[in-house]
C-alpha cells in the first residue's frame, strides 16, 4: 500500500464512530477540550501496544489459532458493554465534572478491532524496524482524529449550554456503545459457525 492511500485508509478507519471516539466524544461534551487531550495519550498507548507486537508477532499466531482472535472480540464485546452499563447509569449530576479515565480510553482502544486491522491489514507486513515510519504516521492521525472527535463534543456543549445537566450525551454514547457491543459480539459468535 502506498503511503496516501495508508493514510487515507487509516484516516477513514479512525473516523469511523468505534468505542474510543465514542468516550472522546463524550469526554469533550462533560469536561472540554483541554481537559481532555490528555485521553489521546491513553488512546495511542493502546493502539501501540496491539499494534507492534502485533507486527512483530502476532499475525502468524493469529493465523494458526483463530479461536485466540475469537476470545479477544467477546473480551472486547463485555468491556464495551460495560462501559455503556456505567455511561447508561451515573447520575448526570453526580457526573458532570466526573471524568473519562486515561485508563478507560487505553483499556477501550487496547480491545478495539480497529488496532488489528491496522497491524494486519493496512501496514506493510515487512517487519517492524521496516513499518516504524508508517506507525508514526498513523501515530500522528491518531491524534487527528483524535482530537477531532473531543471537539465534536465540545461542541455540543457549546450549541446547547441550556442543558448543563443533561443525560443526552451520556445516553446517545451508552446506546452507541451497547451497538458496538452486539456488533462485535455477533461477529465474533458468527465467526464460530
Amino acid at each position: 500500500m502506498q503511503p496516501l492511500a495508508f493514510a487515507l485508509a487509516a484516516l477513514v478507519l479512525l473516523a469511523t464512530p468505534g468505542p474510543t471516539n465514542t468516550l472522546l466524544w463524550l469526554s469533550g461534551a462533560s469536561v472540554g477540550l483541554r481537559r481532555s487531550l490528555p485521553l489521546l495519550i491513553g488512546e495511542l498507548g493502546g493502539y501501540l501496544a496491539v499494534i507492534i507486537p502485533a507486527v512483530a508477532l502476532l499475525a502468524p499466531f493469529l493465523a494458526a489459532h483463530p479461536q485466540l482472535g475469537l476470545a479477544l472480540r467477546l473480551a472486547a464485546a463485555c468491556w464495551v458493554l460495560y462501559l455503556a452499563y456505567a455511561l447508561w447509569t451515573t447520575d448526570a449530576a453526580d457526573s458532570e465534572g466526573a471524568v473519562i479515565s486515561v485508563r478507560q480510553v487505553f483499556i477501550t482502544t487496547l480491545l478495539n478491532p480497529k488496532a488489528l486491522i491496522v497491524a494486519l491489514v493496512l501496514l506493510p507486513q515487512t517487519g517492524l524496524a521496516a513499518v516504524s515510519p508508517w506507525i508514526a504516521g498513523f501515530s500522528m492521525l491518531v491524534v487527528i482524529a483524535g482530537s477531532t472527535w473531543i471537539s465534536a463534543g465540545a461542541a455540543l456543549v457549546q450549541m446547547s449550554k441550556s442543558l448543563p445537566a443533561s443525560h443526552l450525551p451520556r445516553r446517545i454514547a451508552a446506546v452507541c456503545l451497547t451497538l458496538f457491543s452486539v456488533g462485535i459480539a455477533g461477529s465474533a459468535i458468527a465467526a464460530m459457525h
